[in-house]
């Protein structure tokens, strides 16, 4: 399915978004060895300083869904990408490990309303939806790679609050793109809008508007959403550190001599990489595939994938290349799978509370997975990690097998 000219307008806009934001979110943690050197604090302290900016990136994605319904996901795209362009720029001005937080802090609280937003605009807007959903995850994967690579590079050069300024300024240009970008928001929803449409004006109204959310096919997929985030979570927080400690790394040099980079580095990248394939395929096979049938095969793939790893991986280099290229193609491809149930089983004047419910389940509830990630790999080993997000891929497949028997959908439902 072709774009026509308001899917492509509407696609440039929300990849823009969708890139700058994980631009900005993996550059941060790039800054710790300088923010170390500058100030005289401890690695723990610094850990709450970038918490900081962390927590209202997932926390906040129910309110910026909401607020998305109510000023419309254009708005606060373009308020998302000034805010965070400024917030890099007072960034760029802290000479205190408390300025550092409160700029951190401001970035996560505009950064947050970028995915239940971008989704929003996407799923009212666009007619061939999924194939927007693959070409915005990608974009999602270029700003992952992009964003630690800048500002390593440009770190070797010149001094951080130099840097910081520099990443801020493609976030403002981008804002100002966004003001001059024409298109409109719901020409694929238009029919299904209630014209005297407004988001939740009052605890109340928003309670009783959840309650109907969750009443509906909803609650599968958002439980189907927060089993995703638990498992990619967990595979993104700790692979690089496993793929440290593999016998079949052992001696492994591509011969670049990048100072810092360690060999299972090469390995994670090369997943991010895959895994913009895995986005694009994913997102074509939305409007060829019911929503709940990609979401069952895909994790029952994941399942089998991160059962195999530990044995793979003791194969040796090319076996261990092979199981994480698949699983990068495969985390990802269940993506816009994901985001297109939400589109199909949701209410068009509700997008953006539904979407906001989304991310709430993937970046906040997901995140479970980190701190018991941590506990499994301390405790208990990497085979038993591997084991538990086994589980979680499992459970996952059985939600979107409920999902498929109980709520029938067509392929490319709009």
């Amino acid at each position: 399915m072709s774009l026509d000219p308001n899917d492509r307008a509407i696609a440039g806009f929300a990849m823009t978004g969708h890139a700058l934001v994980h631009w900005f979110e993996t550059s941060i943690p790039i800054f710790l060895v300088a923010w170390l050197a500058e100030f005289d604090v401890g690695v723990s302290v610094l850990g709450i300083a970038v918490a900081l900016g962390y927590a209202p990136f997932g926390l906040g994605a129910l309110p910026g869904g909401i607020l998305a319904d109510r000023y419309g996901p254009k708005r606060l795209i373009v308020l998302c990408l000034a805010g965070m362009g400024v917030s890099f720029l007072a960034l760029s001005l802290a000479d205190s490990v408390y300025a550092v937080a409160v700029a951190l802090f401001l970035w996560g609280v505009a950064a947050s309303v970028y995915h239940p937003s971008g989704l929003s605009l996407i799923s009212t807007g666009v007619h061939s939806r999924g194939t927007v959903f693959a070409y915005h995850g990608i974009a999602g994967n270029v700003g992952i790679a992009l964003g630690p690579f800048v500002a390593a590079t440009l770190l070797i050069f010149y001094d951080w609050p130099l840097v910081a300024a520099v990443l801020a300024v493609p976030g403002l240009l981008a804002a100002g793109y966004g003001l001059t970008a024409d298109f409109d928001p719901v020409a694929a929803a238009a029919d299904d809008l209630d014209d005297d449409r407004a988001s939740p004006a009052s605890l109340s109204e928003l309670l009783g508007s959840s309650r109907a959310l969750f009443a509906s096919a909803f609650a599968l997929v958002f439980a189907i959403v927060t089993f995703e985030g638990l498992f990619y979570r967990g595979v993104l927080s700790y692979l690089p550190e496993i793929l440290q400690g593999l016998p079949a790394l052992a001696g492994f040099d591509p011969g670049l001599g990048l100072a810092g980079i360690e060999p299972g580095d090469y390995i994670y990248v090369g997943l991010l990489v895959v895994g913009m394939a895995g986005q694009y395929a994913g997102g074509k096979a939305t409007d060829r595939l019911p929503s709940a049938t990609g979401i069952v095969g895909v994790f029952v793939v994941l399942a089998a994938l991160a059962l195999a790893f530990v044995p793979v991986s003791s194969l040796g280099f090319g076996p261990l290349v092979v199981v994480c290229g698949l699983i990068g193609f495969f985390l990802f491809a269940i993506q816009p799978f994901y985001q297109n149930a939400v589109a199909v089983y949701t209410p068009a004047d509700g997008r953006g509370l539904s979407y906001g419910f989304t991310y709430l389940g993937e970046f906040g509830f997901g995140a479970a997975s980190i701190a018991v990630g941590g506990f499994l790999l301390d405790d208990f080993g990497v085979a038993t990690f591997f084991a538990v997000l086994t589980g979680f891929a499992l459970v996952g497949a059985a939600l979107g097998a409920l999902l498929w028997l109980r709520h029938r959908e067509a392929p490319g439902t709009a």
